[in-house]
């Protein structure tokens, strides 16, 4: 303590009064304290940066937060074992069995609607009348002619008789002047003008007698000719009208008048459909089965169509060969009774019987994922109030349910409801 004492007093002697390092304009050299202020940033800058490192290697281990779901918004179901029933379902339409369109044979004009559209006819109902313009025009030709016939005979008989009147007035009056020139009563040059007369007037009317035959005898002909004319637009015309009766004015069959395209006064053309005729009580399902489930479907299936008045048996008929827009059609034969209601266009849900499975691992169908696939499905753990994504082998799939291969098991409780909201997730918890 005392030398250290008389240090500091040695240094107050030699440092003299208002002396200053700065105010002298001399610095004093400190080396060691500007290393450790490097040193000391350096350790500084190595620290953060290592405790940078061990944060982001924690992090990128840490596990994301479990979402959590609200159990009565996801479908689950349980895995079963046991028999399935295959199905495939789609709309459809209820159409008739027998439908009879009547077409236009001929060109016409309709005259008469008998009938309307809804009403109950049998084969001999007629349903409408039409008419030929062409037969109205040969018949009015054929009376025309016949009119101007009949009065040129008449002109003719008339003529013959005055001529035939002058010439027995002129026989009459020869053979009287005849008498009186016996008689000596009567001139010479009046009774050969008499006679000359008589002759004169007897040719006449021989020549108007041939006319009169003549003209008797060409009327028949003549109308003969008109009439082979008119008998064969009449044959035509009529071999038309019985068509057009037989197949267009009346229905043909019995059933319910359903479509009268045409109106009074409408003229029609050949091949124009006139109306179209069906049999409600033969109805049969038209099915729309989509393109993907249709592959399976064979002749004489079995298939249920509700109607939605009623629920009735059929079997499979017929599968289109062609896709349209999506979906196959397939015609079922109903085998039961209709219920009350059904009717032509009546929109209907058809469910077609593929197969029946004996022994299988089945669940219901889930909204994602196609038969004969594998998907990722949500299983829910046993004891807790979690589900852990499990990647699942599907089979052969049906309209509620779809055969499980591997991945499940009976019992195990899955999630079948759509999960992509959480496809970022192996796990979700359900509250």
């Amino acid at each position: 303590m005392r030398q250290k004492s008389e240090a500091q007093a040695e240094e107050t002697i030699v440092r003299p009064a208002g002396f200053s390092p700065v105010s002298s304009g001399m610095d004093i050299a400190r080396p060691h304290i500007a290393k450790q202020k490097r040193r000391r940033r350096i350790l500084f800058a190595s620290g953060g940066l290592l405790a940078l490192i061990v944060i982001t290697v924690a992090l990128s281990h840490l596990k994301p937060a479990v979402p959590s779901v609200d159990r009565s918004t996801v479908w689950v179901d349980t895995v079963k074992r046991g028999p399935m029933v295959r199905e495939v379902r789609g709309l459809g339409t209820l159409v008739p069995e027998e439908i009879r369109w009547i077409p236009a044979n001929t060109e016409g004009r309709v005259e008469k609607i008998v009938v309307r559209p809804g009403t109950q006819v049998k084969a001999d109902t007629v349903i409408l009348e039409l008419s030929s313009p062409k037969l109205k025009a040969a018949e009015a030709e054929f009376t025309t002619l016949q009119a101007k016939l009949q009065r040129d005979l008449l002109d003719q008989e008339s003529n013959t008789a005055r001529v035939h009147s002058e010439y027995q007035q002129a026989r009459m009056e020869s053979e009287t002047n005849e008498q009186l020139k016996k008689n000596g009563l009567v001139a010479e040059l009046q009774y050969k003008t008499a006679q000359v007369k008589a002759a004169e007037l007897a040719n006449r009317d021989a020549i108007e007698e041939k006319r009169l035959n003549f003209a008797r005898d060409s009327i028949d002909p003549q109308l003969a000719s008109k009439q082979a004319e008119v008998d064969q637009v009449k044959a035509a015309a009529q071999l038309k009208l019985d068509q057009v009766e037989a197949l267009h004015v009346k229905a043909g069959m019995n059933g319910v008048l359903q479509q009268m395209p045409v109106d009074v006064g409408q003229r029609v053309k050949i091949g124009d459909n006139l109306a179209r005729v069906a049999d409600p009580t033969k109805l049969k399902a038209e099915i729309k089965i989509a393109e993907t489930q249709a592959k399976d479907i064979q002749i004489g299936e079995k298939t249920t169509i509700d109607t939605r008045n009623g629920v009735v048996t059929g079997h499979v008929t017929r599968v289109d060969p062609a896709v349209e827009q999506g979906t196959v059609k397939v015609d079922a034969q109903i085998d039961g009774e209709l219920p009350r209601g059904a009717r032509p266009d009546l929109t209907i849900d058809g469910t077609i019987e593929l197969e029946r499975l004996d022994d299988v691992i089945y669940v219901g169908r889930p909204a994602f994922g196609q038969e004969n696939n594998t998907v990722s499905i949500f299983k829910l753990v046993s004891g807790s109030s979690e589900a852990v994504r499990t990647p699942v082998k599907l089979g052969r799939s049906s309209v509620n349910s779809i055969e499980i291969i591997n991945g499940l098991q009976p019992g195990d409780q899955v999630i079948l409801s759509d999960t992509s909201a959480w496809d970022a997730h192996e796990r979700i918890r359900l509250n």
